[in-house]
């Protein structure tokens, strides 16, 4: 769902960011376990806008959770539905958004993505991701039935060459989510044509 977040150390870099933004979201996409949401919700606040999950989005939508719409309808039926949401979410201008594994490799989408947003690949190496989805039960993750490893391995052999379209990349490691968020902000920068602030050290060397 949208959650509108309090800014955090906004100030005129963070505010020449969103005006060189204009309508165009900030779109976070890769694998599960990547922490899409997790620093999605940070960066939201790093740049005062709102963070919106597109995952939450479908959720309440169908009123039914991603893994029972998996069961009920299948996956044909749910990436439909999913590109649809993400199609209205783009619509709604300036924000951040987080996107489910599997929707950046749908055409349209990307089109959409690219018409009306930047897109962030927070790419992660395996070990990674294998380590962060064993913290949570498979059965809410329907694309990791059987054995979760070798179904990673598999989407990322699947998925990593597409993701690698977007606009941005940035590495998604064990380090600090405001780490992560300073990288994604310092290439939203430099692909925006926004100068970084000049320090005092800097104006005074």
């Amino acid at each position: 769902m949208n959650e509108t977040v309090t800014p955090h150390a906004a100030g005129p870099y963070e505010a020449a960011l969103v005006a060189a933004l204009g309508r165009r979201s900030v779109v976070l996409v890769g694998m599960m376990g990547a922490g899409k949401s997790s620093i999605g919700r940070r960066l939201a606040q790093r740049l005062g806008t709102t963070f919106v999950d597109a995952d939450a989005e479908i959720e309440a939508a169908a009123g039914m959770t991603i893994a029972e719409i998996f069961a009920t309808y299948g996956e044909p039926d749910f990436r439909s539905g999913e590109a649809r949401v993400i199609a209205r979410l783009l619509d709604q201008g300036h924000q951040v958004l987080a996107t489910g594994g599997g929707a950046y490799m749908n055409t349209e989408t990307r089109t959409g993505i690219r018409q009306k947003g930047l897109s962030v690949w927070l790419k992660a190496e395996f070990d990674i991701l294998v380590k962060r989805v064993k913290r949570r039960a498979t059965s809410d993750r329907p694309m990791l039935q059987g054995d979760p490893a070798q179904r990673i391995r598999q989407l990322m052999d699947e998925r990593y060459p597409i993701y690698a379209e977007s606009d941005i990349t940035v590495m998604s490691r064990e380090v600090s989510h405001e780490v992560i968020v300073g990288e994604i902000v310092i290439e939203l920068a430099r692909v925006l044509g926004v100068a970084a602030p000049v320090t005092v050290a800097e104006a005074t060397s």
